[in-house]
């Protein structure tokens, strides 16, 4: 009994149907329900008056006598045809019977003339239009084909295919086409089955692929596909989107076609036909995609229910169907207008009716109509209502308090008063729709209430039901009223000291405050009564500086927000500037852009100093490296550690550079030998040492001058010095030793 309502529902419902010319049609609608039950029937939404060529029957059921696809006056029996119920607890309409005539056209295809070699393919087909669909069969020689010959494949949609040709298939063929409207025969054709079986290869091709169908769950779909080739080819199929076709009502007729049997949903897809020559990878294919439609059916019907008054009733209603139905709603036959207090939700799926009186008990239809079918299903509204409830509250008043407070006070009702319980109190912003309501609860001895937390300049709506134990009494009339514009909330002051006669005040962004218009900013000295300002603001300013101060007393500073509700609340700082003055005057202020400058002048002049000097040691190193490659220094058997502090690159830059002019001098004396004097001078000997050091020889050089450049001592135990020159003199050095080279010594490795 789901879907329906007990007081009034449908057994039976018309269904479509095909109706012959000429012929009688019976639509049947059978109910049940609390009688007088009234049946009427309406064809395409215009009812139906008896007459001699149509009546109802004694059981409801509508009787055509001679069914005229075209009358002389231009009308049609064909159409929509409802059959409608009503009682006293409403009125239900039944689903829509399609009608149509039955018909049969000619012939648009027919059979082609084919020569084919033995062994081959041959395929006639024969097409015709139909209402219901025509049954088309073969015959040859005047003979209808004989069905058990598996070489011989009839398609539903009028094609014959022969396969493994043989002598014995020529002959004259032609197709016969039969519905309830009319019996045709299509034009004839001949076969001619030429030579013998051919040896030569064929690669393989499709003759005929797969149609795109659109069909309805339970029918069967047939998907052609015919491949030629020697040799001959296998037909496989499969789904594009890669899933199984599966084996459940799966059949091949014939070498190659695919019929599905029971159809649905599940079956729509695009379907591949493959011809591939057996033993290897050569194939062609051709596709085709097949639609499954469902008509609309109900997964949840709509129940009856019983609700009292002022309360909310929900119907729903969930179809399904491919392509997805649309759902209407219908109160008692007519389609159901949506208003303040009935709303539509979840794409009509849900009915929901808010504030519920006597007027909206009625029998709510919930219809789901697709290309393929539709169904309706039916549930009644049954609003409770007891006698010797109390009536409205009277009097209903609301007052602004303040932006976010209104008071609700109200009268008792007029009538039956005695089994009151209480109030609930229904409040609601004007602009929202019904289902956003919400309800407070007063005592039965409380006439006013205070309804807080609304949103200032709202408009609200407010009415009121008085409650006993057996129900509600009717709403109260409505009253709405607006809260009061609220003014910006305080804002936060900062204040920061510029110099001895500024400071600037600095405030949050305006987001924080709420709806105004600007700012308004006061200042003073405290021990003043007057203020100076305002200074208007606008509402996007955050900061403003205060200048012309007196830098020896303490100035008030007072910023507020502002709408056209009023002024906000004011946040005031206090500031002093003496403590400015004082630094100022034991650390005066800077030249900022003169020091700035120098700044500049500064960094530039340090960059191009660490360039010039980088750019000297380079210079410097490179002198030396090839500077004194003609003198080499040996020190032997030294005996004590030499210890040897580091110079300052200055410095040691002057000793190296005094060497260097020694060097050239020497080789302008052609040779010569340094000065005794130059080396004391270099290596100043400690007295303990200067008997050791006697027994050095030396050759007389002029000398030579030297910068002042302090040097460390360097203990020597034995020291000779050896000049490279282009000819070596002929006299040895002391001992007769050659000249030698000091062991890796060079101003190099000095330090």
């Amino acid at each position: 009994d789901f879907g329906r309502s007990s007081e009034l529902a449908f057994v039976v419902e018309p269904s479509d149907d095909i109706a012959v010319q000429e012929q009688p049609l019976i639509l049947y609608c059978q109910v049940e329900g609390i009688q007088p039950i009234t049946i009427t029937w309406r064809k395409n939404g215009v009812m139906i008056v008896d007459s001699e060529n149509a009546f109802m029957l004694a059981n409801g059921s509508l009787y055509v006598s001679r069914f005229q696809r075209v009358r002389g006056d231009g009308s049609s029996d064909e159409g929509e045809y409802d059959c409608m119920a009503q009682n006293h607890y409403g009125l239900v309409v039944s689903r829509k019977a399609k009608i149509q005539a039955a018909t049969m056209s000619d012939f648009h295809i027919h059979p082609q003339n084919a020569v084919v070699e033995e062994g081959g393919v041959a395929r006639f087909q024969c097409q015709i239009h139909g209402l219901p669909e025509p049954v088309i069969l073969w015959h040859k020689n005047s003979m209808p084909v004989n069905t058990d010959n598996e070489r011989y494949t009839l398609l539903p949609k009028g094609v014959l295919q022969i396969t493994g040709l043989r002598a014995e298939d020529s002959g004259i063929f032609h197709c016969v086409a039969t519905n309830i409207a009319n019996v045709k025969f299509s034009r004839e054709a001949r076969l001619t089955v030429s030579g013998s079986h051919s040896t030569v290869y064929k690669d393989p091709m499709i003759l005929v692929g797969p149609e795109n169908l659109t069909l309805t769950v339970h029918q069967t779909a047939v998907l052609e596909c015919i491949a030629t080739g020697n040799p001959r080819p296998i037909v496989s199929w499969s789904r594009l989107d890669g899933r199984p076709i599966g084996v459940e009502g799966i059949q091949v007729l014939g070498t190659g076609n695919l019929m599905i049997s029971d159809l649905t949903v599940q079956h729509s897809g695009i379907y591949v036909c493959a011809a591939n020559k057996p033993g290897t990878r050569v194939r062609r294919t051709a596709q085709g995609s097949l639609v499954v439609q469902a008509p609309a059916e109900f997964v949840q019907h709509p129940q009856s229910i019983s609700r009292p008054v002022g309360t909310t009733a929900i119907f729903t209603c969930v179809a399904q169907g491919e392509p997805p139905p649309q759902i209407t709603w219908l109160r008692n036959g007519q389609i159901l207008e949506t208003s303040d207090h009935i709303k539509l939700k979840n794409n009509n799926s849900t009915l929901s009716i808010y504030g519920i009186n006597q007027t909206d008990e009625a029998i709510y239809q919930c219809l789901a109509e697709n290309s393929a079918g539709s169904t309706q299903a039916s549930a009644r509204l049954t609003v409770l209502w007891a006698d010797g409830l109390p009536s409205p509250p009277q009097a209903v008043r609301a007052e602004t308090v303040s932006a976010t407070t209104i008071q609700v006070s109200w009268e008792k009702p007029l009538q039956n008063t005695k089994e009151i319980i209480g109030y609930v109190l229904h409040i609601r912003k004007a602009a929202d729709p019904v289902e956003m309501e919400y309800q407070e609860a007063v005592s039965k001895s409380t006439f006013q209430q205070l309804v807080t937390d609304l949103e200032p300049s709202t408009s609200y709506s407010f009415y009121i039901k008085a409650y006993t134990s057996r129900g509600a009494s009717k709403a109260s009339e409505v009253t709405v009223v607006s809260t009061l514009g609220e003014v910006p909330a305080m804002p936060s002051l900062f204040i920061k000291v510029i110099n001895s006669t500024a400071v600037q005040a600095t405030w949050e962004p305006s987001i924080k405050l709420g709806q105004h218009e600007g700012f308004k900013l006061y200042y003073r000295k405290v021990h003043l009564s007057q203020y100076t300002g305002p200074v208007l603001l606008a509402s996007n300013v955050t900061a403003y500086n205060i200048t012309h101060l007196d830098a020896s007393v303490v100035y008030e500073v007072k910023l507020l927000a502002y709408n056209q509700h009023g002024d906000g609340d004011s946040t005031v700082r206090f500031v002093s500037l003496r403590e400015t003055v004082e630094r100022t005057v034991l650390n005066p202020p800077c030249d900022c852009m003169k020091d700035e400058q120098n700044n500049k002048t500064s960094t530039t002049g340090i960059i191009i100093g660490i360039h010039i000097g980088v750019t000297c040691i380079i210079f410097c190193i490179l002198f030396l490296m090839f500077g004194y490659r003609g003198r080499l220094l040996m020190c032997k058997n030294v005996q004590e550690q030499l210890s040897t502090p580091q110079i300052p690159r200055s410095q040691r830059s002057a000793v190296l550079n005094g060497a260097a002019r020694r060097d050239r001098d020497d080789r302008d004396l052609n040779g010569k030998q340094l000065d005794m004097n130059e080396l004391e001078r270099l290596f100043p000997a400690s007295p303990s040492q200067e008997q050791q050091d006697k027994g050095m020889t030396s050759a007389h050089s002029p000398p030579v001058r030297h910068d002042d450049t302090q040097i460390s001592t360097l203990p020597l135990d034995e020291f000779s010095i050896i000049e490279e020159q282009p000819d070596p003199l002929p006299n040895p050095r002391r001992g007769g030793s050659p000249p030698a080279l000091a062991p890796d010594y060079s101003p190099a490795n000095e330090g």
